[in-house]
């Protein structure tokens, strides 16, 4: 029996922030020990959980990932955690097939991982994770994420999600703050902010790829209306197709800022994130995974590879470990309106799909 729907439904009463999924840590940790796995707690001082079976016999290591984090949102005047972006569905997942592949005897050769990671919407946990080892024997790593309705109908899989790497621009513009009646004597730092905005819009590269940069925060205030600001800070959300063209746009960005604000005279202090990475799929993999999805679920529900402007920081691990074969799939769940909407939702029913997948996985690389 697949406890899928009976795992969704308390991990989805618990939303915790990144790094502080303790109580759901604690469930999937206590549940893998239930069904038979050897279990590490607090992978790195994080809250990261690790369940392993080993056959004792030879033959690859397989990991499978599911990552744990809630979203904050802020709603009505309070500031709450709510899972929209499907990682409760994620857990729920890996857990029934983790303990569906023990009663039913599923690891004939190698080892199985099972590894519940924190902070993925921090785009730190993966990080995490490496460093506390809980990779440095995989040879294959999975990935699973649920789908918006835009791009995936339930009962149907995506072979390869092509997740872009994406990172934050934090610039703060220093002018000099001057009264109102004397701009002449001060440098209005909005002026320098605005024209290091208007020379990021002004970037170009090559059309044929994918990338995206966009200013999604713009702070400044003198404390009077009376008086020209001396500081203003901006943020930027970027993306690319490819991590080399991501290393080309941030090297743009740092040029279009602070020569935007030297327009007017002001300086720009800038820090770049680190962010996530853009995808490195294993071909071969890719391939056994789209033959698992047509012998699963039929011909009709596997979806070919998506390229995403979307963000996952799954892929360090495959940064980190470049030996790692890596896998990841796009499960179509019915998810609306859309991910990170502070009223998604979706067809419960379908995380048995991914249930599925997981298992036909688990004896593809360990049968």
């Amino acid at each position: 029996m697949l406890r899928v729907q009976e795992h969704y439904e308390y991990l989805h009463t618990i939303p915790e922030a990144g790094l502080q999924e303790y109580k759901t840590a604690a469930y999937v940790a206590d549940q893998l020990e239930q069904a038979g796995f050897s279990v590490q707690r607090g992978v790195n001082g994080s809250t990261g959980v690790v369940g392993v079976y080993d056959s004792g016999l030879p033959g690859p290591v397989l990991g499978i990932r599911a990552d744990m984090d809630a979203l904050t949102h802020h709603i009505q005047g309070k500031t709450v955690q709510r899972h929209t972006c499907g990682h409760d569905g994620h857990c729920a997942m890996l857990l029934a097939a983790a303990e569906a592949s023990l009663q039913k005897r599923l690891v004939h050769k190698g080892k199985l991982k099972i590894i519940f990671q924190p902070a993925e919407e921090l785009g730190i946990g993966a990080k995490l994770m490496v460093e506390g080892g809980v990779v440095d024997d995989v040879n294959i790593l999975l990935g699973m994420h649920v789908r918006p309705i835009q791009e995936c109908r339930k009962g149907e899989v995506i072979q390869a999600m092509l997740y872009s790497a994406s990172a934050k621009i934090t610039a703060v513009i220093h002018g000099m703050q001057a009264h109102g009646a004397r701009p002449h004597l001060g440098i209005n730092a909005i002026d320098g902010a605005v024209a290091a905005v208007s020379a990021v819009n002004a970037i170009h590269m090559d059309p044929s790829v994918s990338f995206s940069a966009k200013c999604t925060r713009f702070l400044a205030d003198s404390g009077v209306t009376n008086a020209i600001p001396g500081e203003a800070a901006i943020v930027f959300d970027i993306r690319a197709q490819y991590n080399e063209i991501m290393k080309e746009l941030r090297g743009k960005m740092i040029q279009a800022i602070q020569a935007g604000a030297a327009t007017v005279g002001a300086t720009a202090d800038i820090d770049i994130s680190e962010g996530c990475p853009a995808a490195e799929l294993d071909p071969d993999i890719t391939k056994r995974l789209g033959c698992i999805i047509t012998d699963t679920l039929g011909e009709k529900a596997c979806k070919p590879p998506m390229t995403t402007p979307g963000g996952e920081d799954f892929f360090w691990y495959v940064i980190k470990r470049p030996r790692i074969k890596a896998g990841f799939t796009g499960l179509g769940v019915d998810a609306q309106p859309g991910l990170h909407h502070p009223d998604m939702h979706f067809d419960v029913p379908s995380l048995e799909n991914g249930v599925r997948i997981h298992m036909a996985s688990i004896v593809e690389f360990l049968q």
